[in-house]
Order: structure tokens, then C-alpha cells, then sequence
């Protein structure tokens, strides 16, 4: 059952794929068919660049090497293009339905139509390549609460969180040491990781040994993490024994007390049903029946579905990621529909909300209209009972 699923839906995604990448093609083909030799060389490198993401996610999935991880990389990119070349595409066509009832636009020549593809090509590069600059520079927010809850000792503490960071074919050694500068120049007491560690199959994440340079995070309480739905995409079973060997501990509908008494709730991820986990998770209402209202409760929940669960808990702080918050402009307005918070913080209740943007990306390696981060939560813990 589960693999006639994904039959289907890899079916579905290889004809849409392929629709709007034939659609792309021939409008392209009547721009640049100036000579012979131009469309049949425009033919040849089109095909050659859709043909890519296919090619590299098999031998992504299959055989994992350098060659490889080029050639899905050249993928990656020419999905950003995909999109921001249907986008000029549909507006256009809106552009030509008004022409056909009110006729305003000239017949448009062959030379016209040469440059006006290249015009196209060149301003769609520069807001891909400009996405991709943005995407390798992570910013630190700087979030200052108060949660009026008591704690043992220091009653300042800083919470560094970063969620999904996709280590893999794409994201390499380079953006993982960046991380681990964040944090130590951060200097927090503890570091938070809300899924999405790895990009999907780990065969890529083992070739490069990538991960490692995480162990070298120094702080007071520790790095705690959860999965995400990328760690079942990939493989549940062969992520985590990475994981723990690299002395990352992932808490899966886990609950541990910190040594100042603050309470951390790790759920895991919503899709383990889907992905073959027959066992599903816990309810919040399970993982926090038996915690001590009087002491902080910080929950990690990769994906911000059920918002008003933890506001009926009454957690106090409540951390996702996830949403990437739409990744490539225009999809931060399909999140936003999808999700009651895509990015930011948000109060309901006593419950404080953040859904962080994330550090790494998902296929493309281009980030437009946001931004990677990671969160830096600079809490102050004020006891109610010495204020009566």
C-alpha cells in the first residue's frame, strides 16, 4: 500500500514536473530559434537542465558521489529558475488575453521576441543568484521574554534554536561550521534543534561525514534535537544511530527536567504515521501530564500545526521550524494560508509561539522574500510567588 502511494505521487509530481517545463520549453523555443544552430542548441540545454533534479534525486537516493551531487545540484538551481520563468510566463499570458479584446500590442518580430527571451533569462539569473547569496547569510534574531515561572539559580537564560538545516547533497561542511560559529560566538546556555537536521537519505550526510563538526557546540545544558519529517523521509532507523553517534540527543516524545528545573518536551514528528510508524505519537496532553506547573515548559514541535493544543497545556514556550516561511516568493502566501503562524512569534494565551524560517533550504539553494536564521531567546524567569 505505502509503495503504490509513492508511486502515485511521484507520478503526480513527474507530470507536473514535466507540464510546466515543456510549457517553459516552448515558449523559449520560439525565442531563440534565430538560426538553426541557436534552437537546436537551446533544445539540447534545455532538456539537459530539467533533465538534472530526475537524474541527481536517483543517484542521490542510489549511489551517492560528487559527480552526483553536481549534477542534482544544477537541478536544485533550475527549479528556482522553473518557477520565476512561469511566473514571466504568466504574466504574459495575462497580458496577451487582454490583447486578444483590445488589440494593443504590436506583431512583435523575430529579433524583438531574441531579445526580450534574453532580457528574461538575465533578470530571472539575477534574482536567482541573488537568492542564493541570501540564502548563505544567516541572521541572528534576538528575542527577549519574560516567562513568570520560577527556576533553580540564575533566573536569566539564553536559548539558541535552529531548525532545519538539511544537511546533505547541498548543505555541506561549510554552512554546518558556519552554525557552530553562530553558536559558540552566542556563547547560549542551551541549544535547541526542531527538526530537519538532515535533508533526507543520509547516504550523502555519511560520504562527507557531515555533522561532526556539531559535537564542538559548547554549552551549559547541552544540545537537544527532535525529528523532523525530512529524518522519516530519509529513513528514520538510519538517521538516528548518526545522530547518536555524533552525540546529538533526539528527543522523541521525550520529556527531560534541566538542572536549573526547566522542563523540555520533544515530540516527534507528525508524518512517523505516514512514513510507516505504526505506533504514531503521543498527545502534548500525554507528554505533559505529569510536569510541574510551577516550573518553565519549553516545547519542540517541528511542524506548527495545533497551535491551540499548547495553549490548552499551558506551555510556556513553544518552538518550530519547517515552513522555511514559503522559501521562494510568492509561496511565503501559500505557508501563511497553511499555517495559523509561518514566521515570527505569536502569543495566545501565556503560550509564547516562534516559527523560525530556518537555516538551511529545501531543493533550491536560493532563498527570496526571507531570510535563514536562528533564534536567540533571551528569557528572564520572574517566580509569581515572590511578587504576591
Amino acid at each position: 500500500m505505502r509503495a503504490t502511494s509513492f508511486l502515485i505521487f511521484f507520478g503526480i509530481v513527474f507530470l507536473v514536473y514535466f507540464s510546466i517545463n515543456y510549457l517553459i520549453f516552448t515558449r523559449g523555443l520560439i525565442a531563440f530559434s534565430v538560426t538553426p544552430a541557436m534552437r537546436k542548441g537551446y533544445i539540447i540545454s534545455f532538456w539537459i537542465l530539467v533533465s538534472c533534479f530526475i537524474v541527481g534525486e536517483v543517484l542521490e537516493h542510489t549511489h551517492s558521489s560528487l559527480p552526483g551531487e553536481w549534477i542534482y545540484r544544477i537541478g536544485a538551481f533550475w527549479l528556482a529558475f522553473m518557477l520565476y520563468f512561469s511566473l514571466v510566463l504568466f504574466v504574459i499570458d495575462i497580458v496577451r488575453v487582454f490583447n486578444f479584446f483590445f488589440h494593443f500590442l504590436p506583431v512583435f518580430s523575430q529579433t524583438f521576441l531574441f531579445r526580450f527571451g534574453l532580457v528574461t533569462v538575465a533578470v530571472v539569473s539575477v534574482v536567482v543568484i541573488a537568492g542564493h547569496i541570501n540564502a548563505l547569510n544567516t541572521r541572528v534574531r534576538q528575542i527577549s521574554l519574560d516567562i513568570p515561572k520560577k527556576v533553580n539559580g540564575n533566573n536569566h537564560m539564553k536559548i539558541l534554536m535552529a531548525s532545519d538545516i538539511h544537511l546533505g547533497a547541498l548543505i555541506g561542511e561549510n554552512r554546518e561550521l558556519r552554525l557552530v560559529e553562530i553558536i559558540n560566538n552566542q556563547k547560549p546556555d542551551l541549544v535547541l534543534l526542531c527538526g530537519d537536521l538532515v535533508d533526507g537519505d543520509i547516504a550523502s550526510v555519511l560520504r562527507k561525514n557531515l555533522g561532526r563538526h556539531l559535537q564542538e557546540i559548547r554549552t551549559p545544558m547541552g544540545v537537544y534535537a527532535i525529528p523532523g519529517n525530512h529524518e522519516y523521509i530519509g529513513g528514520i532507523q538510519k538517521t538516528l544511530p548518526y545522530l547518536e553517534s555524533i552525540n546529538i540527543k533526539e528527543l522523541r516524545d521525550q520529556t527531560l527536567v534541566l538542572p536549573n528545573g526547566i522542563q523540555l518536551v520533544g515530540r516527534d514528528d507528525r508524518d512517523n504515521r505516514r512514513m510507516g510508524d505504526a505506533n504514531g505519537r503521543k498527545s502534548l496532553k500525554e507528554l505533559t501530564s505529569g510536569l510541574d506547573p510551577a516550573y518553565p515548559i519549553i516545547v519542540m514541535n517541528h511542524q506548527p500545526f495545533d497551535l491551540d493544543e499548547a495553549v490548552k497545556e499551558k506551555v510556556d514556550l513553544h518552538l518550530s521550524g519547517h515552513t522555511h516561511n514559503g522559501q521562494l516568493w510568492p509561496f511565503n502566501y501559500v505557508t501563511n494560508a497553511i499555517f495559523e503562524l509561518s514566521w515570527g512569534n505569536l502569543k495566545k494565551g501565556t503560550t509564547n509561539f516562534y516559527v523560525s524560517s530556518g537555516f538551511g533550504t529545501w531543493g533550491p539553494p536560493v532563498r527570496t522574500g526571507n531570510s535563514p536564521e536562528v533564534a536567540v531567546f533571551n528569557i528572564t524567569f520572574s517566580d509569581p510567588s515572590l511578587t504576591k
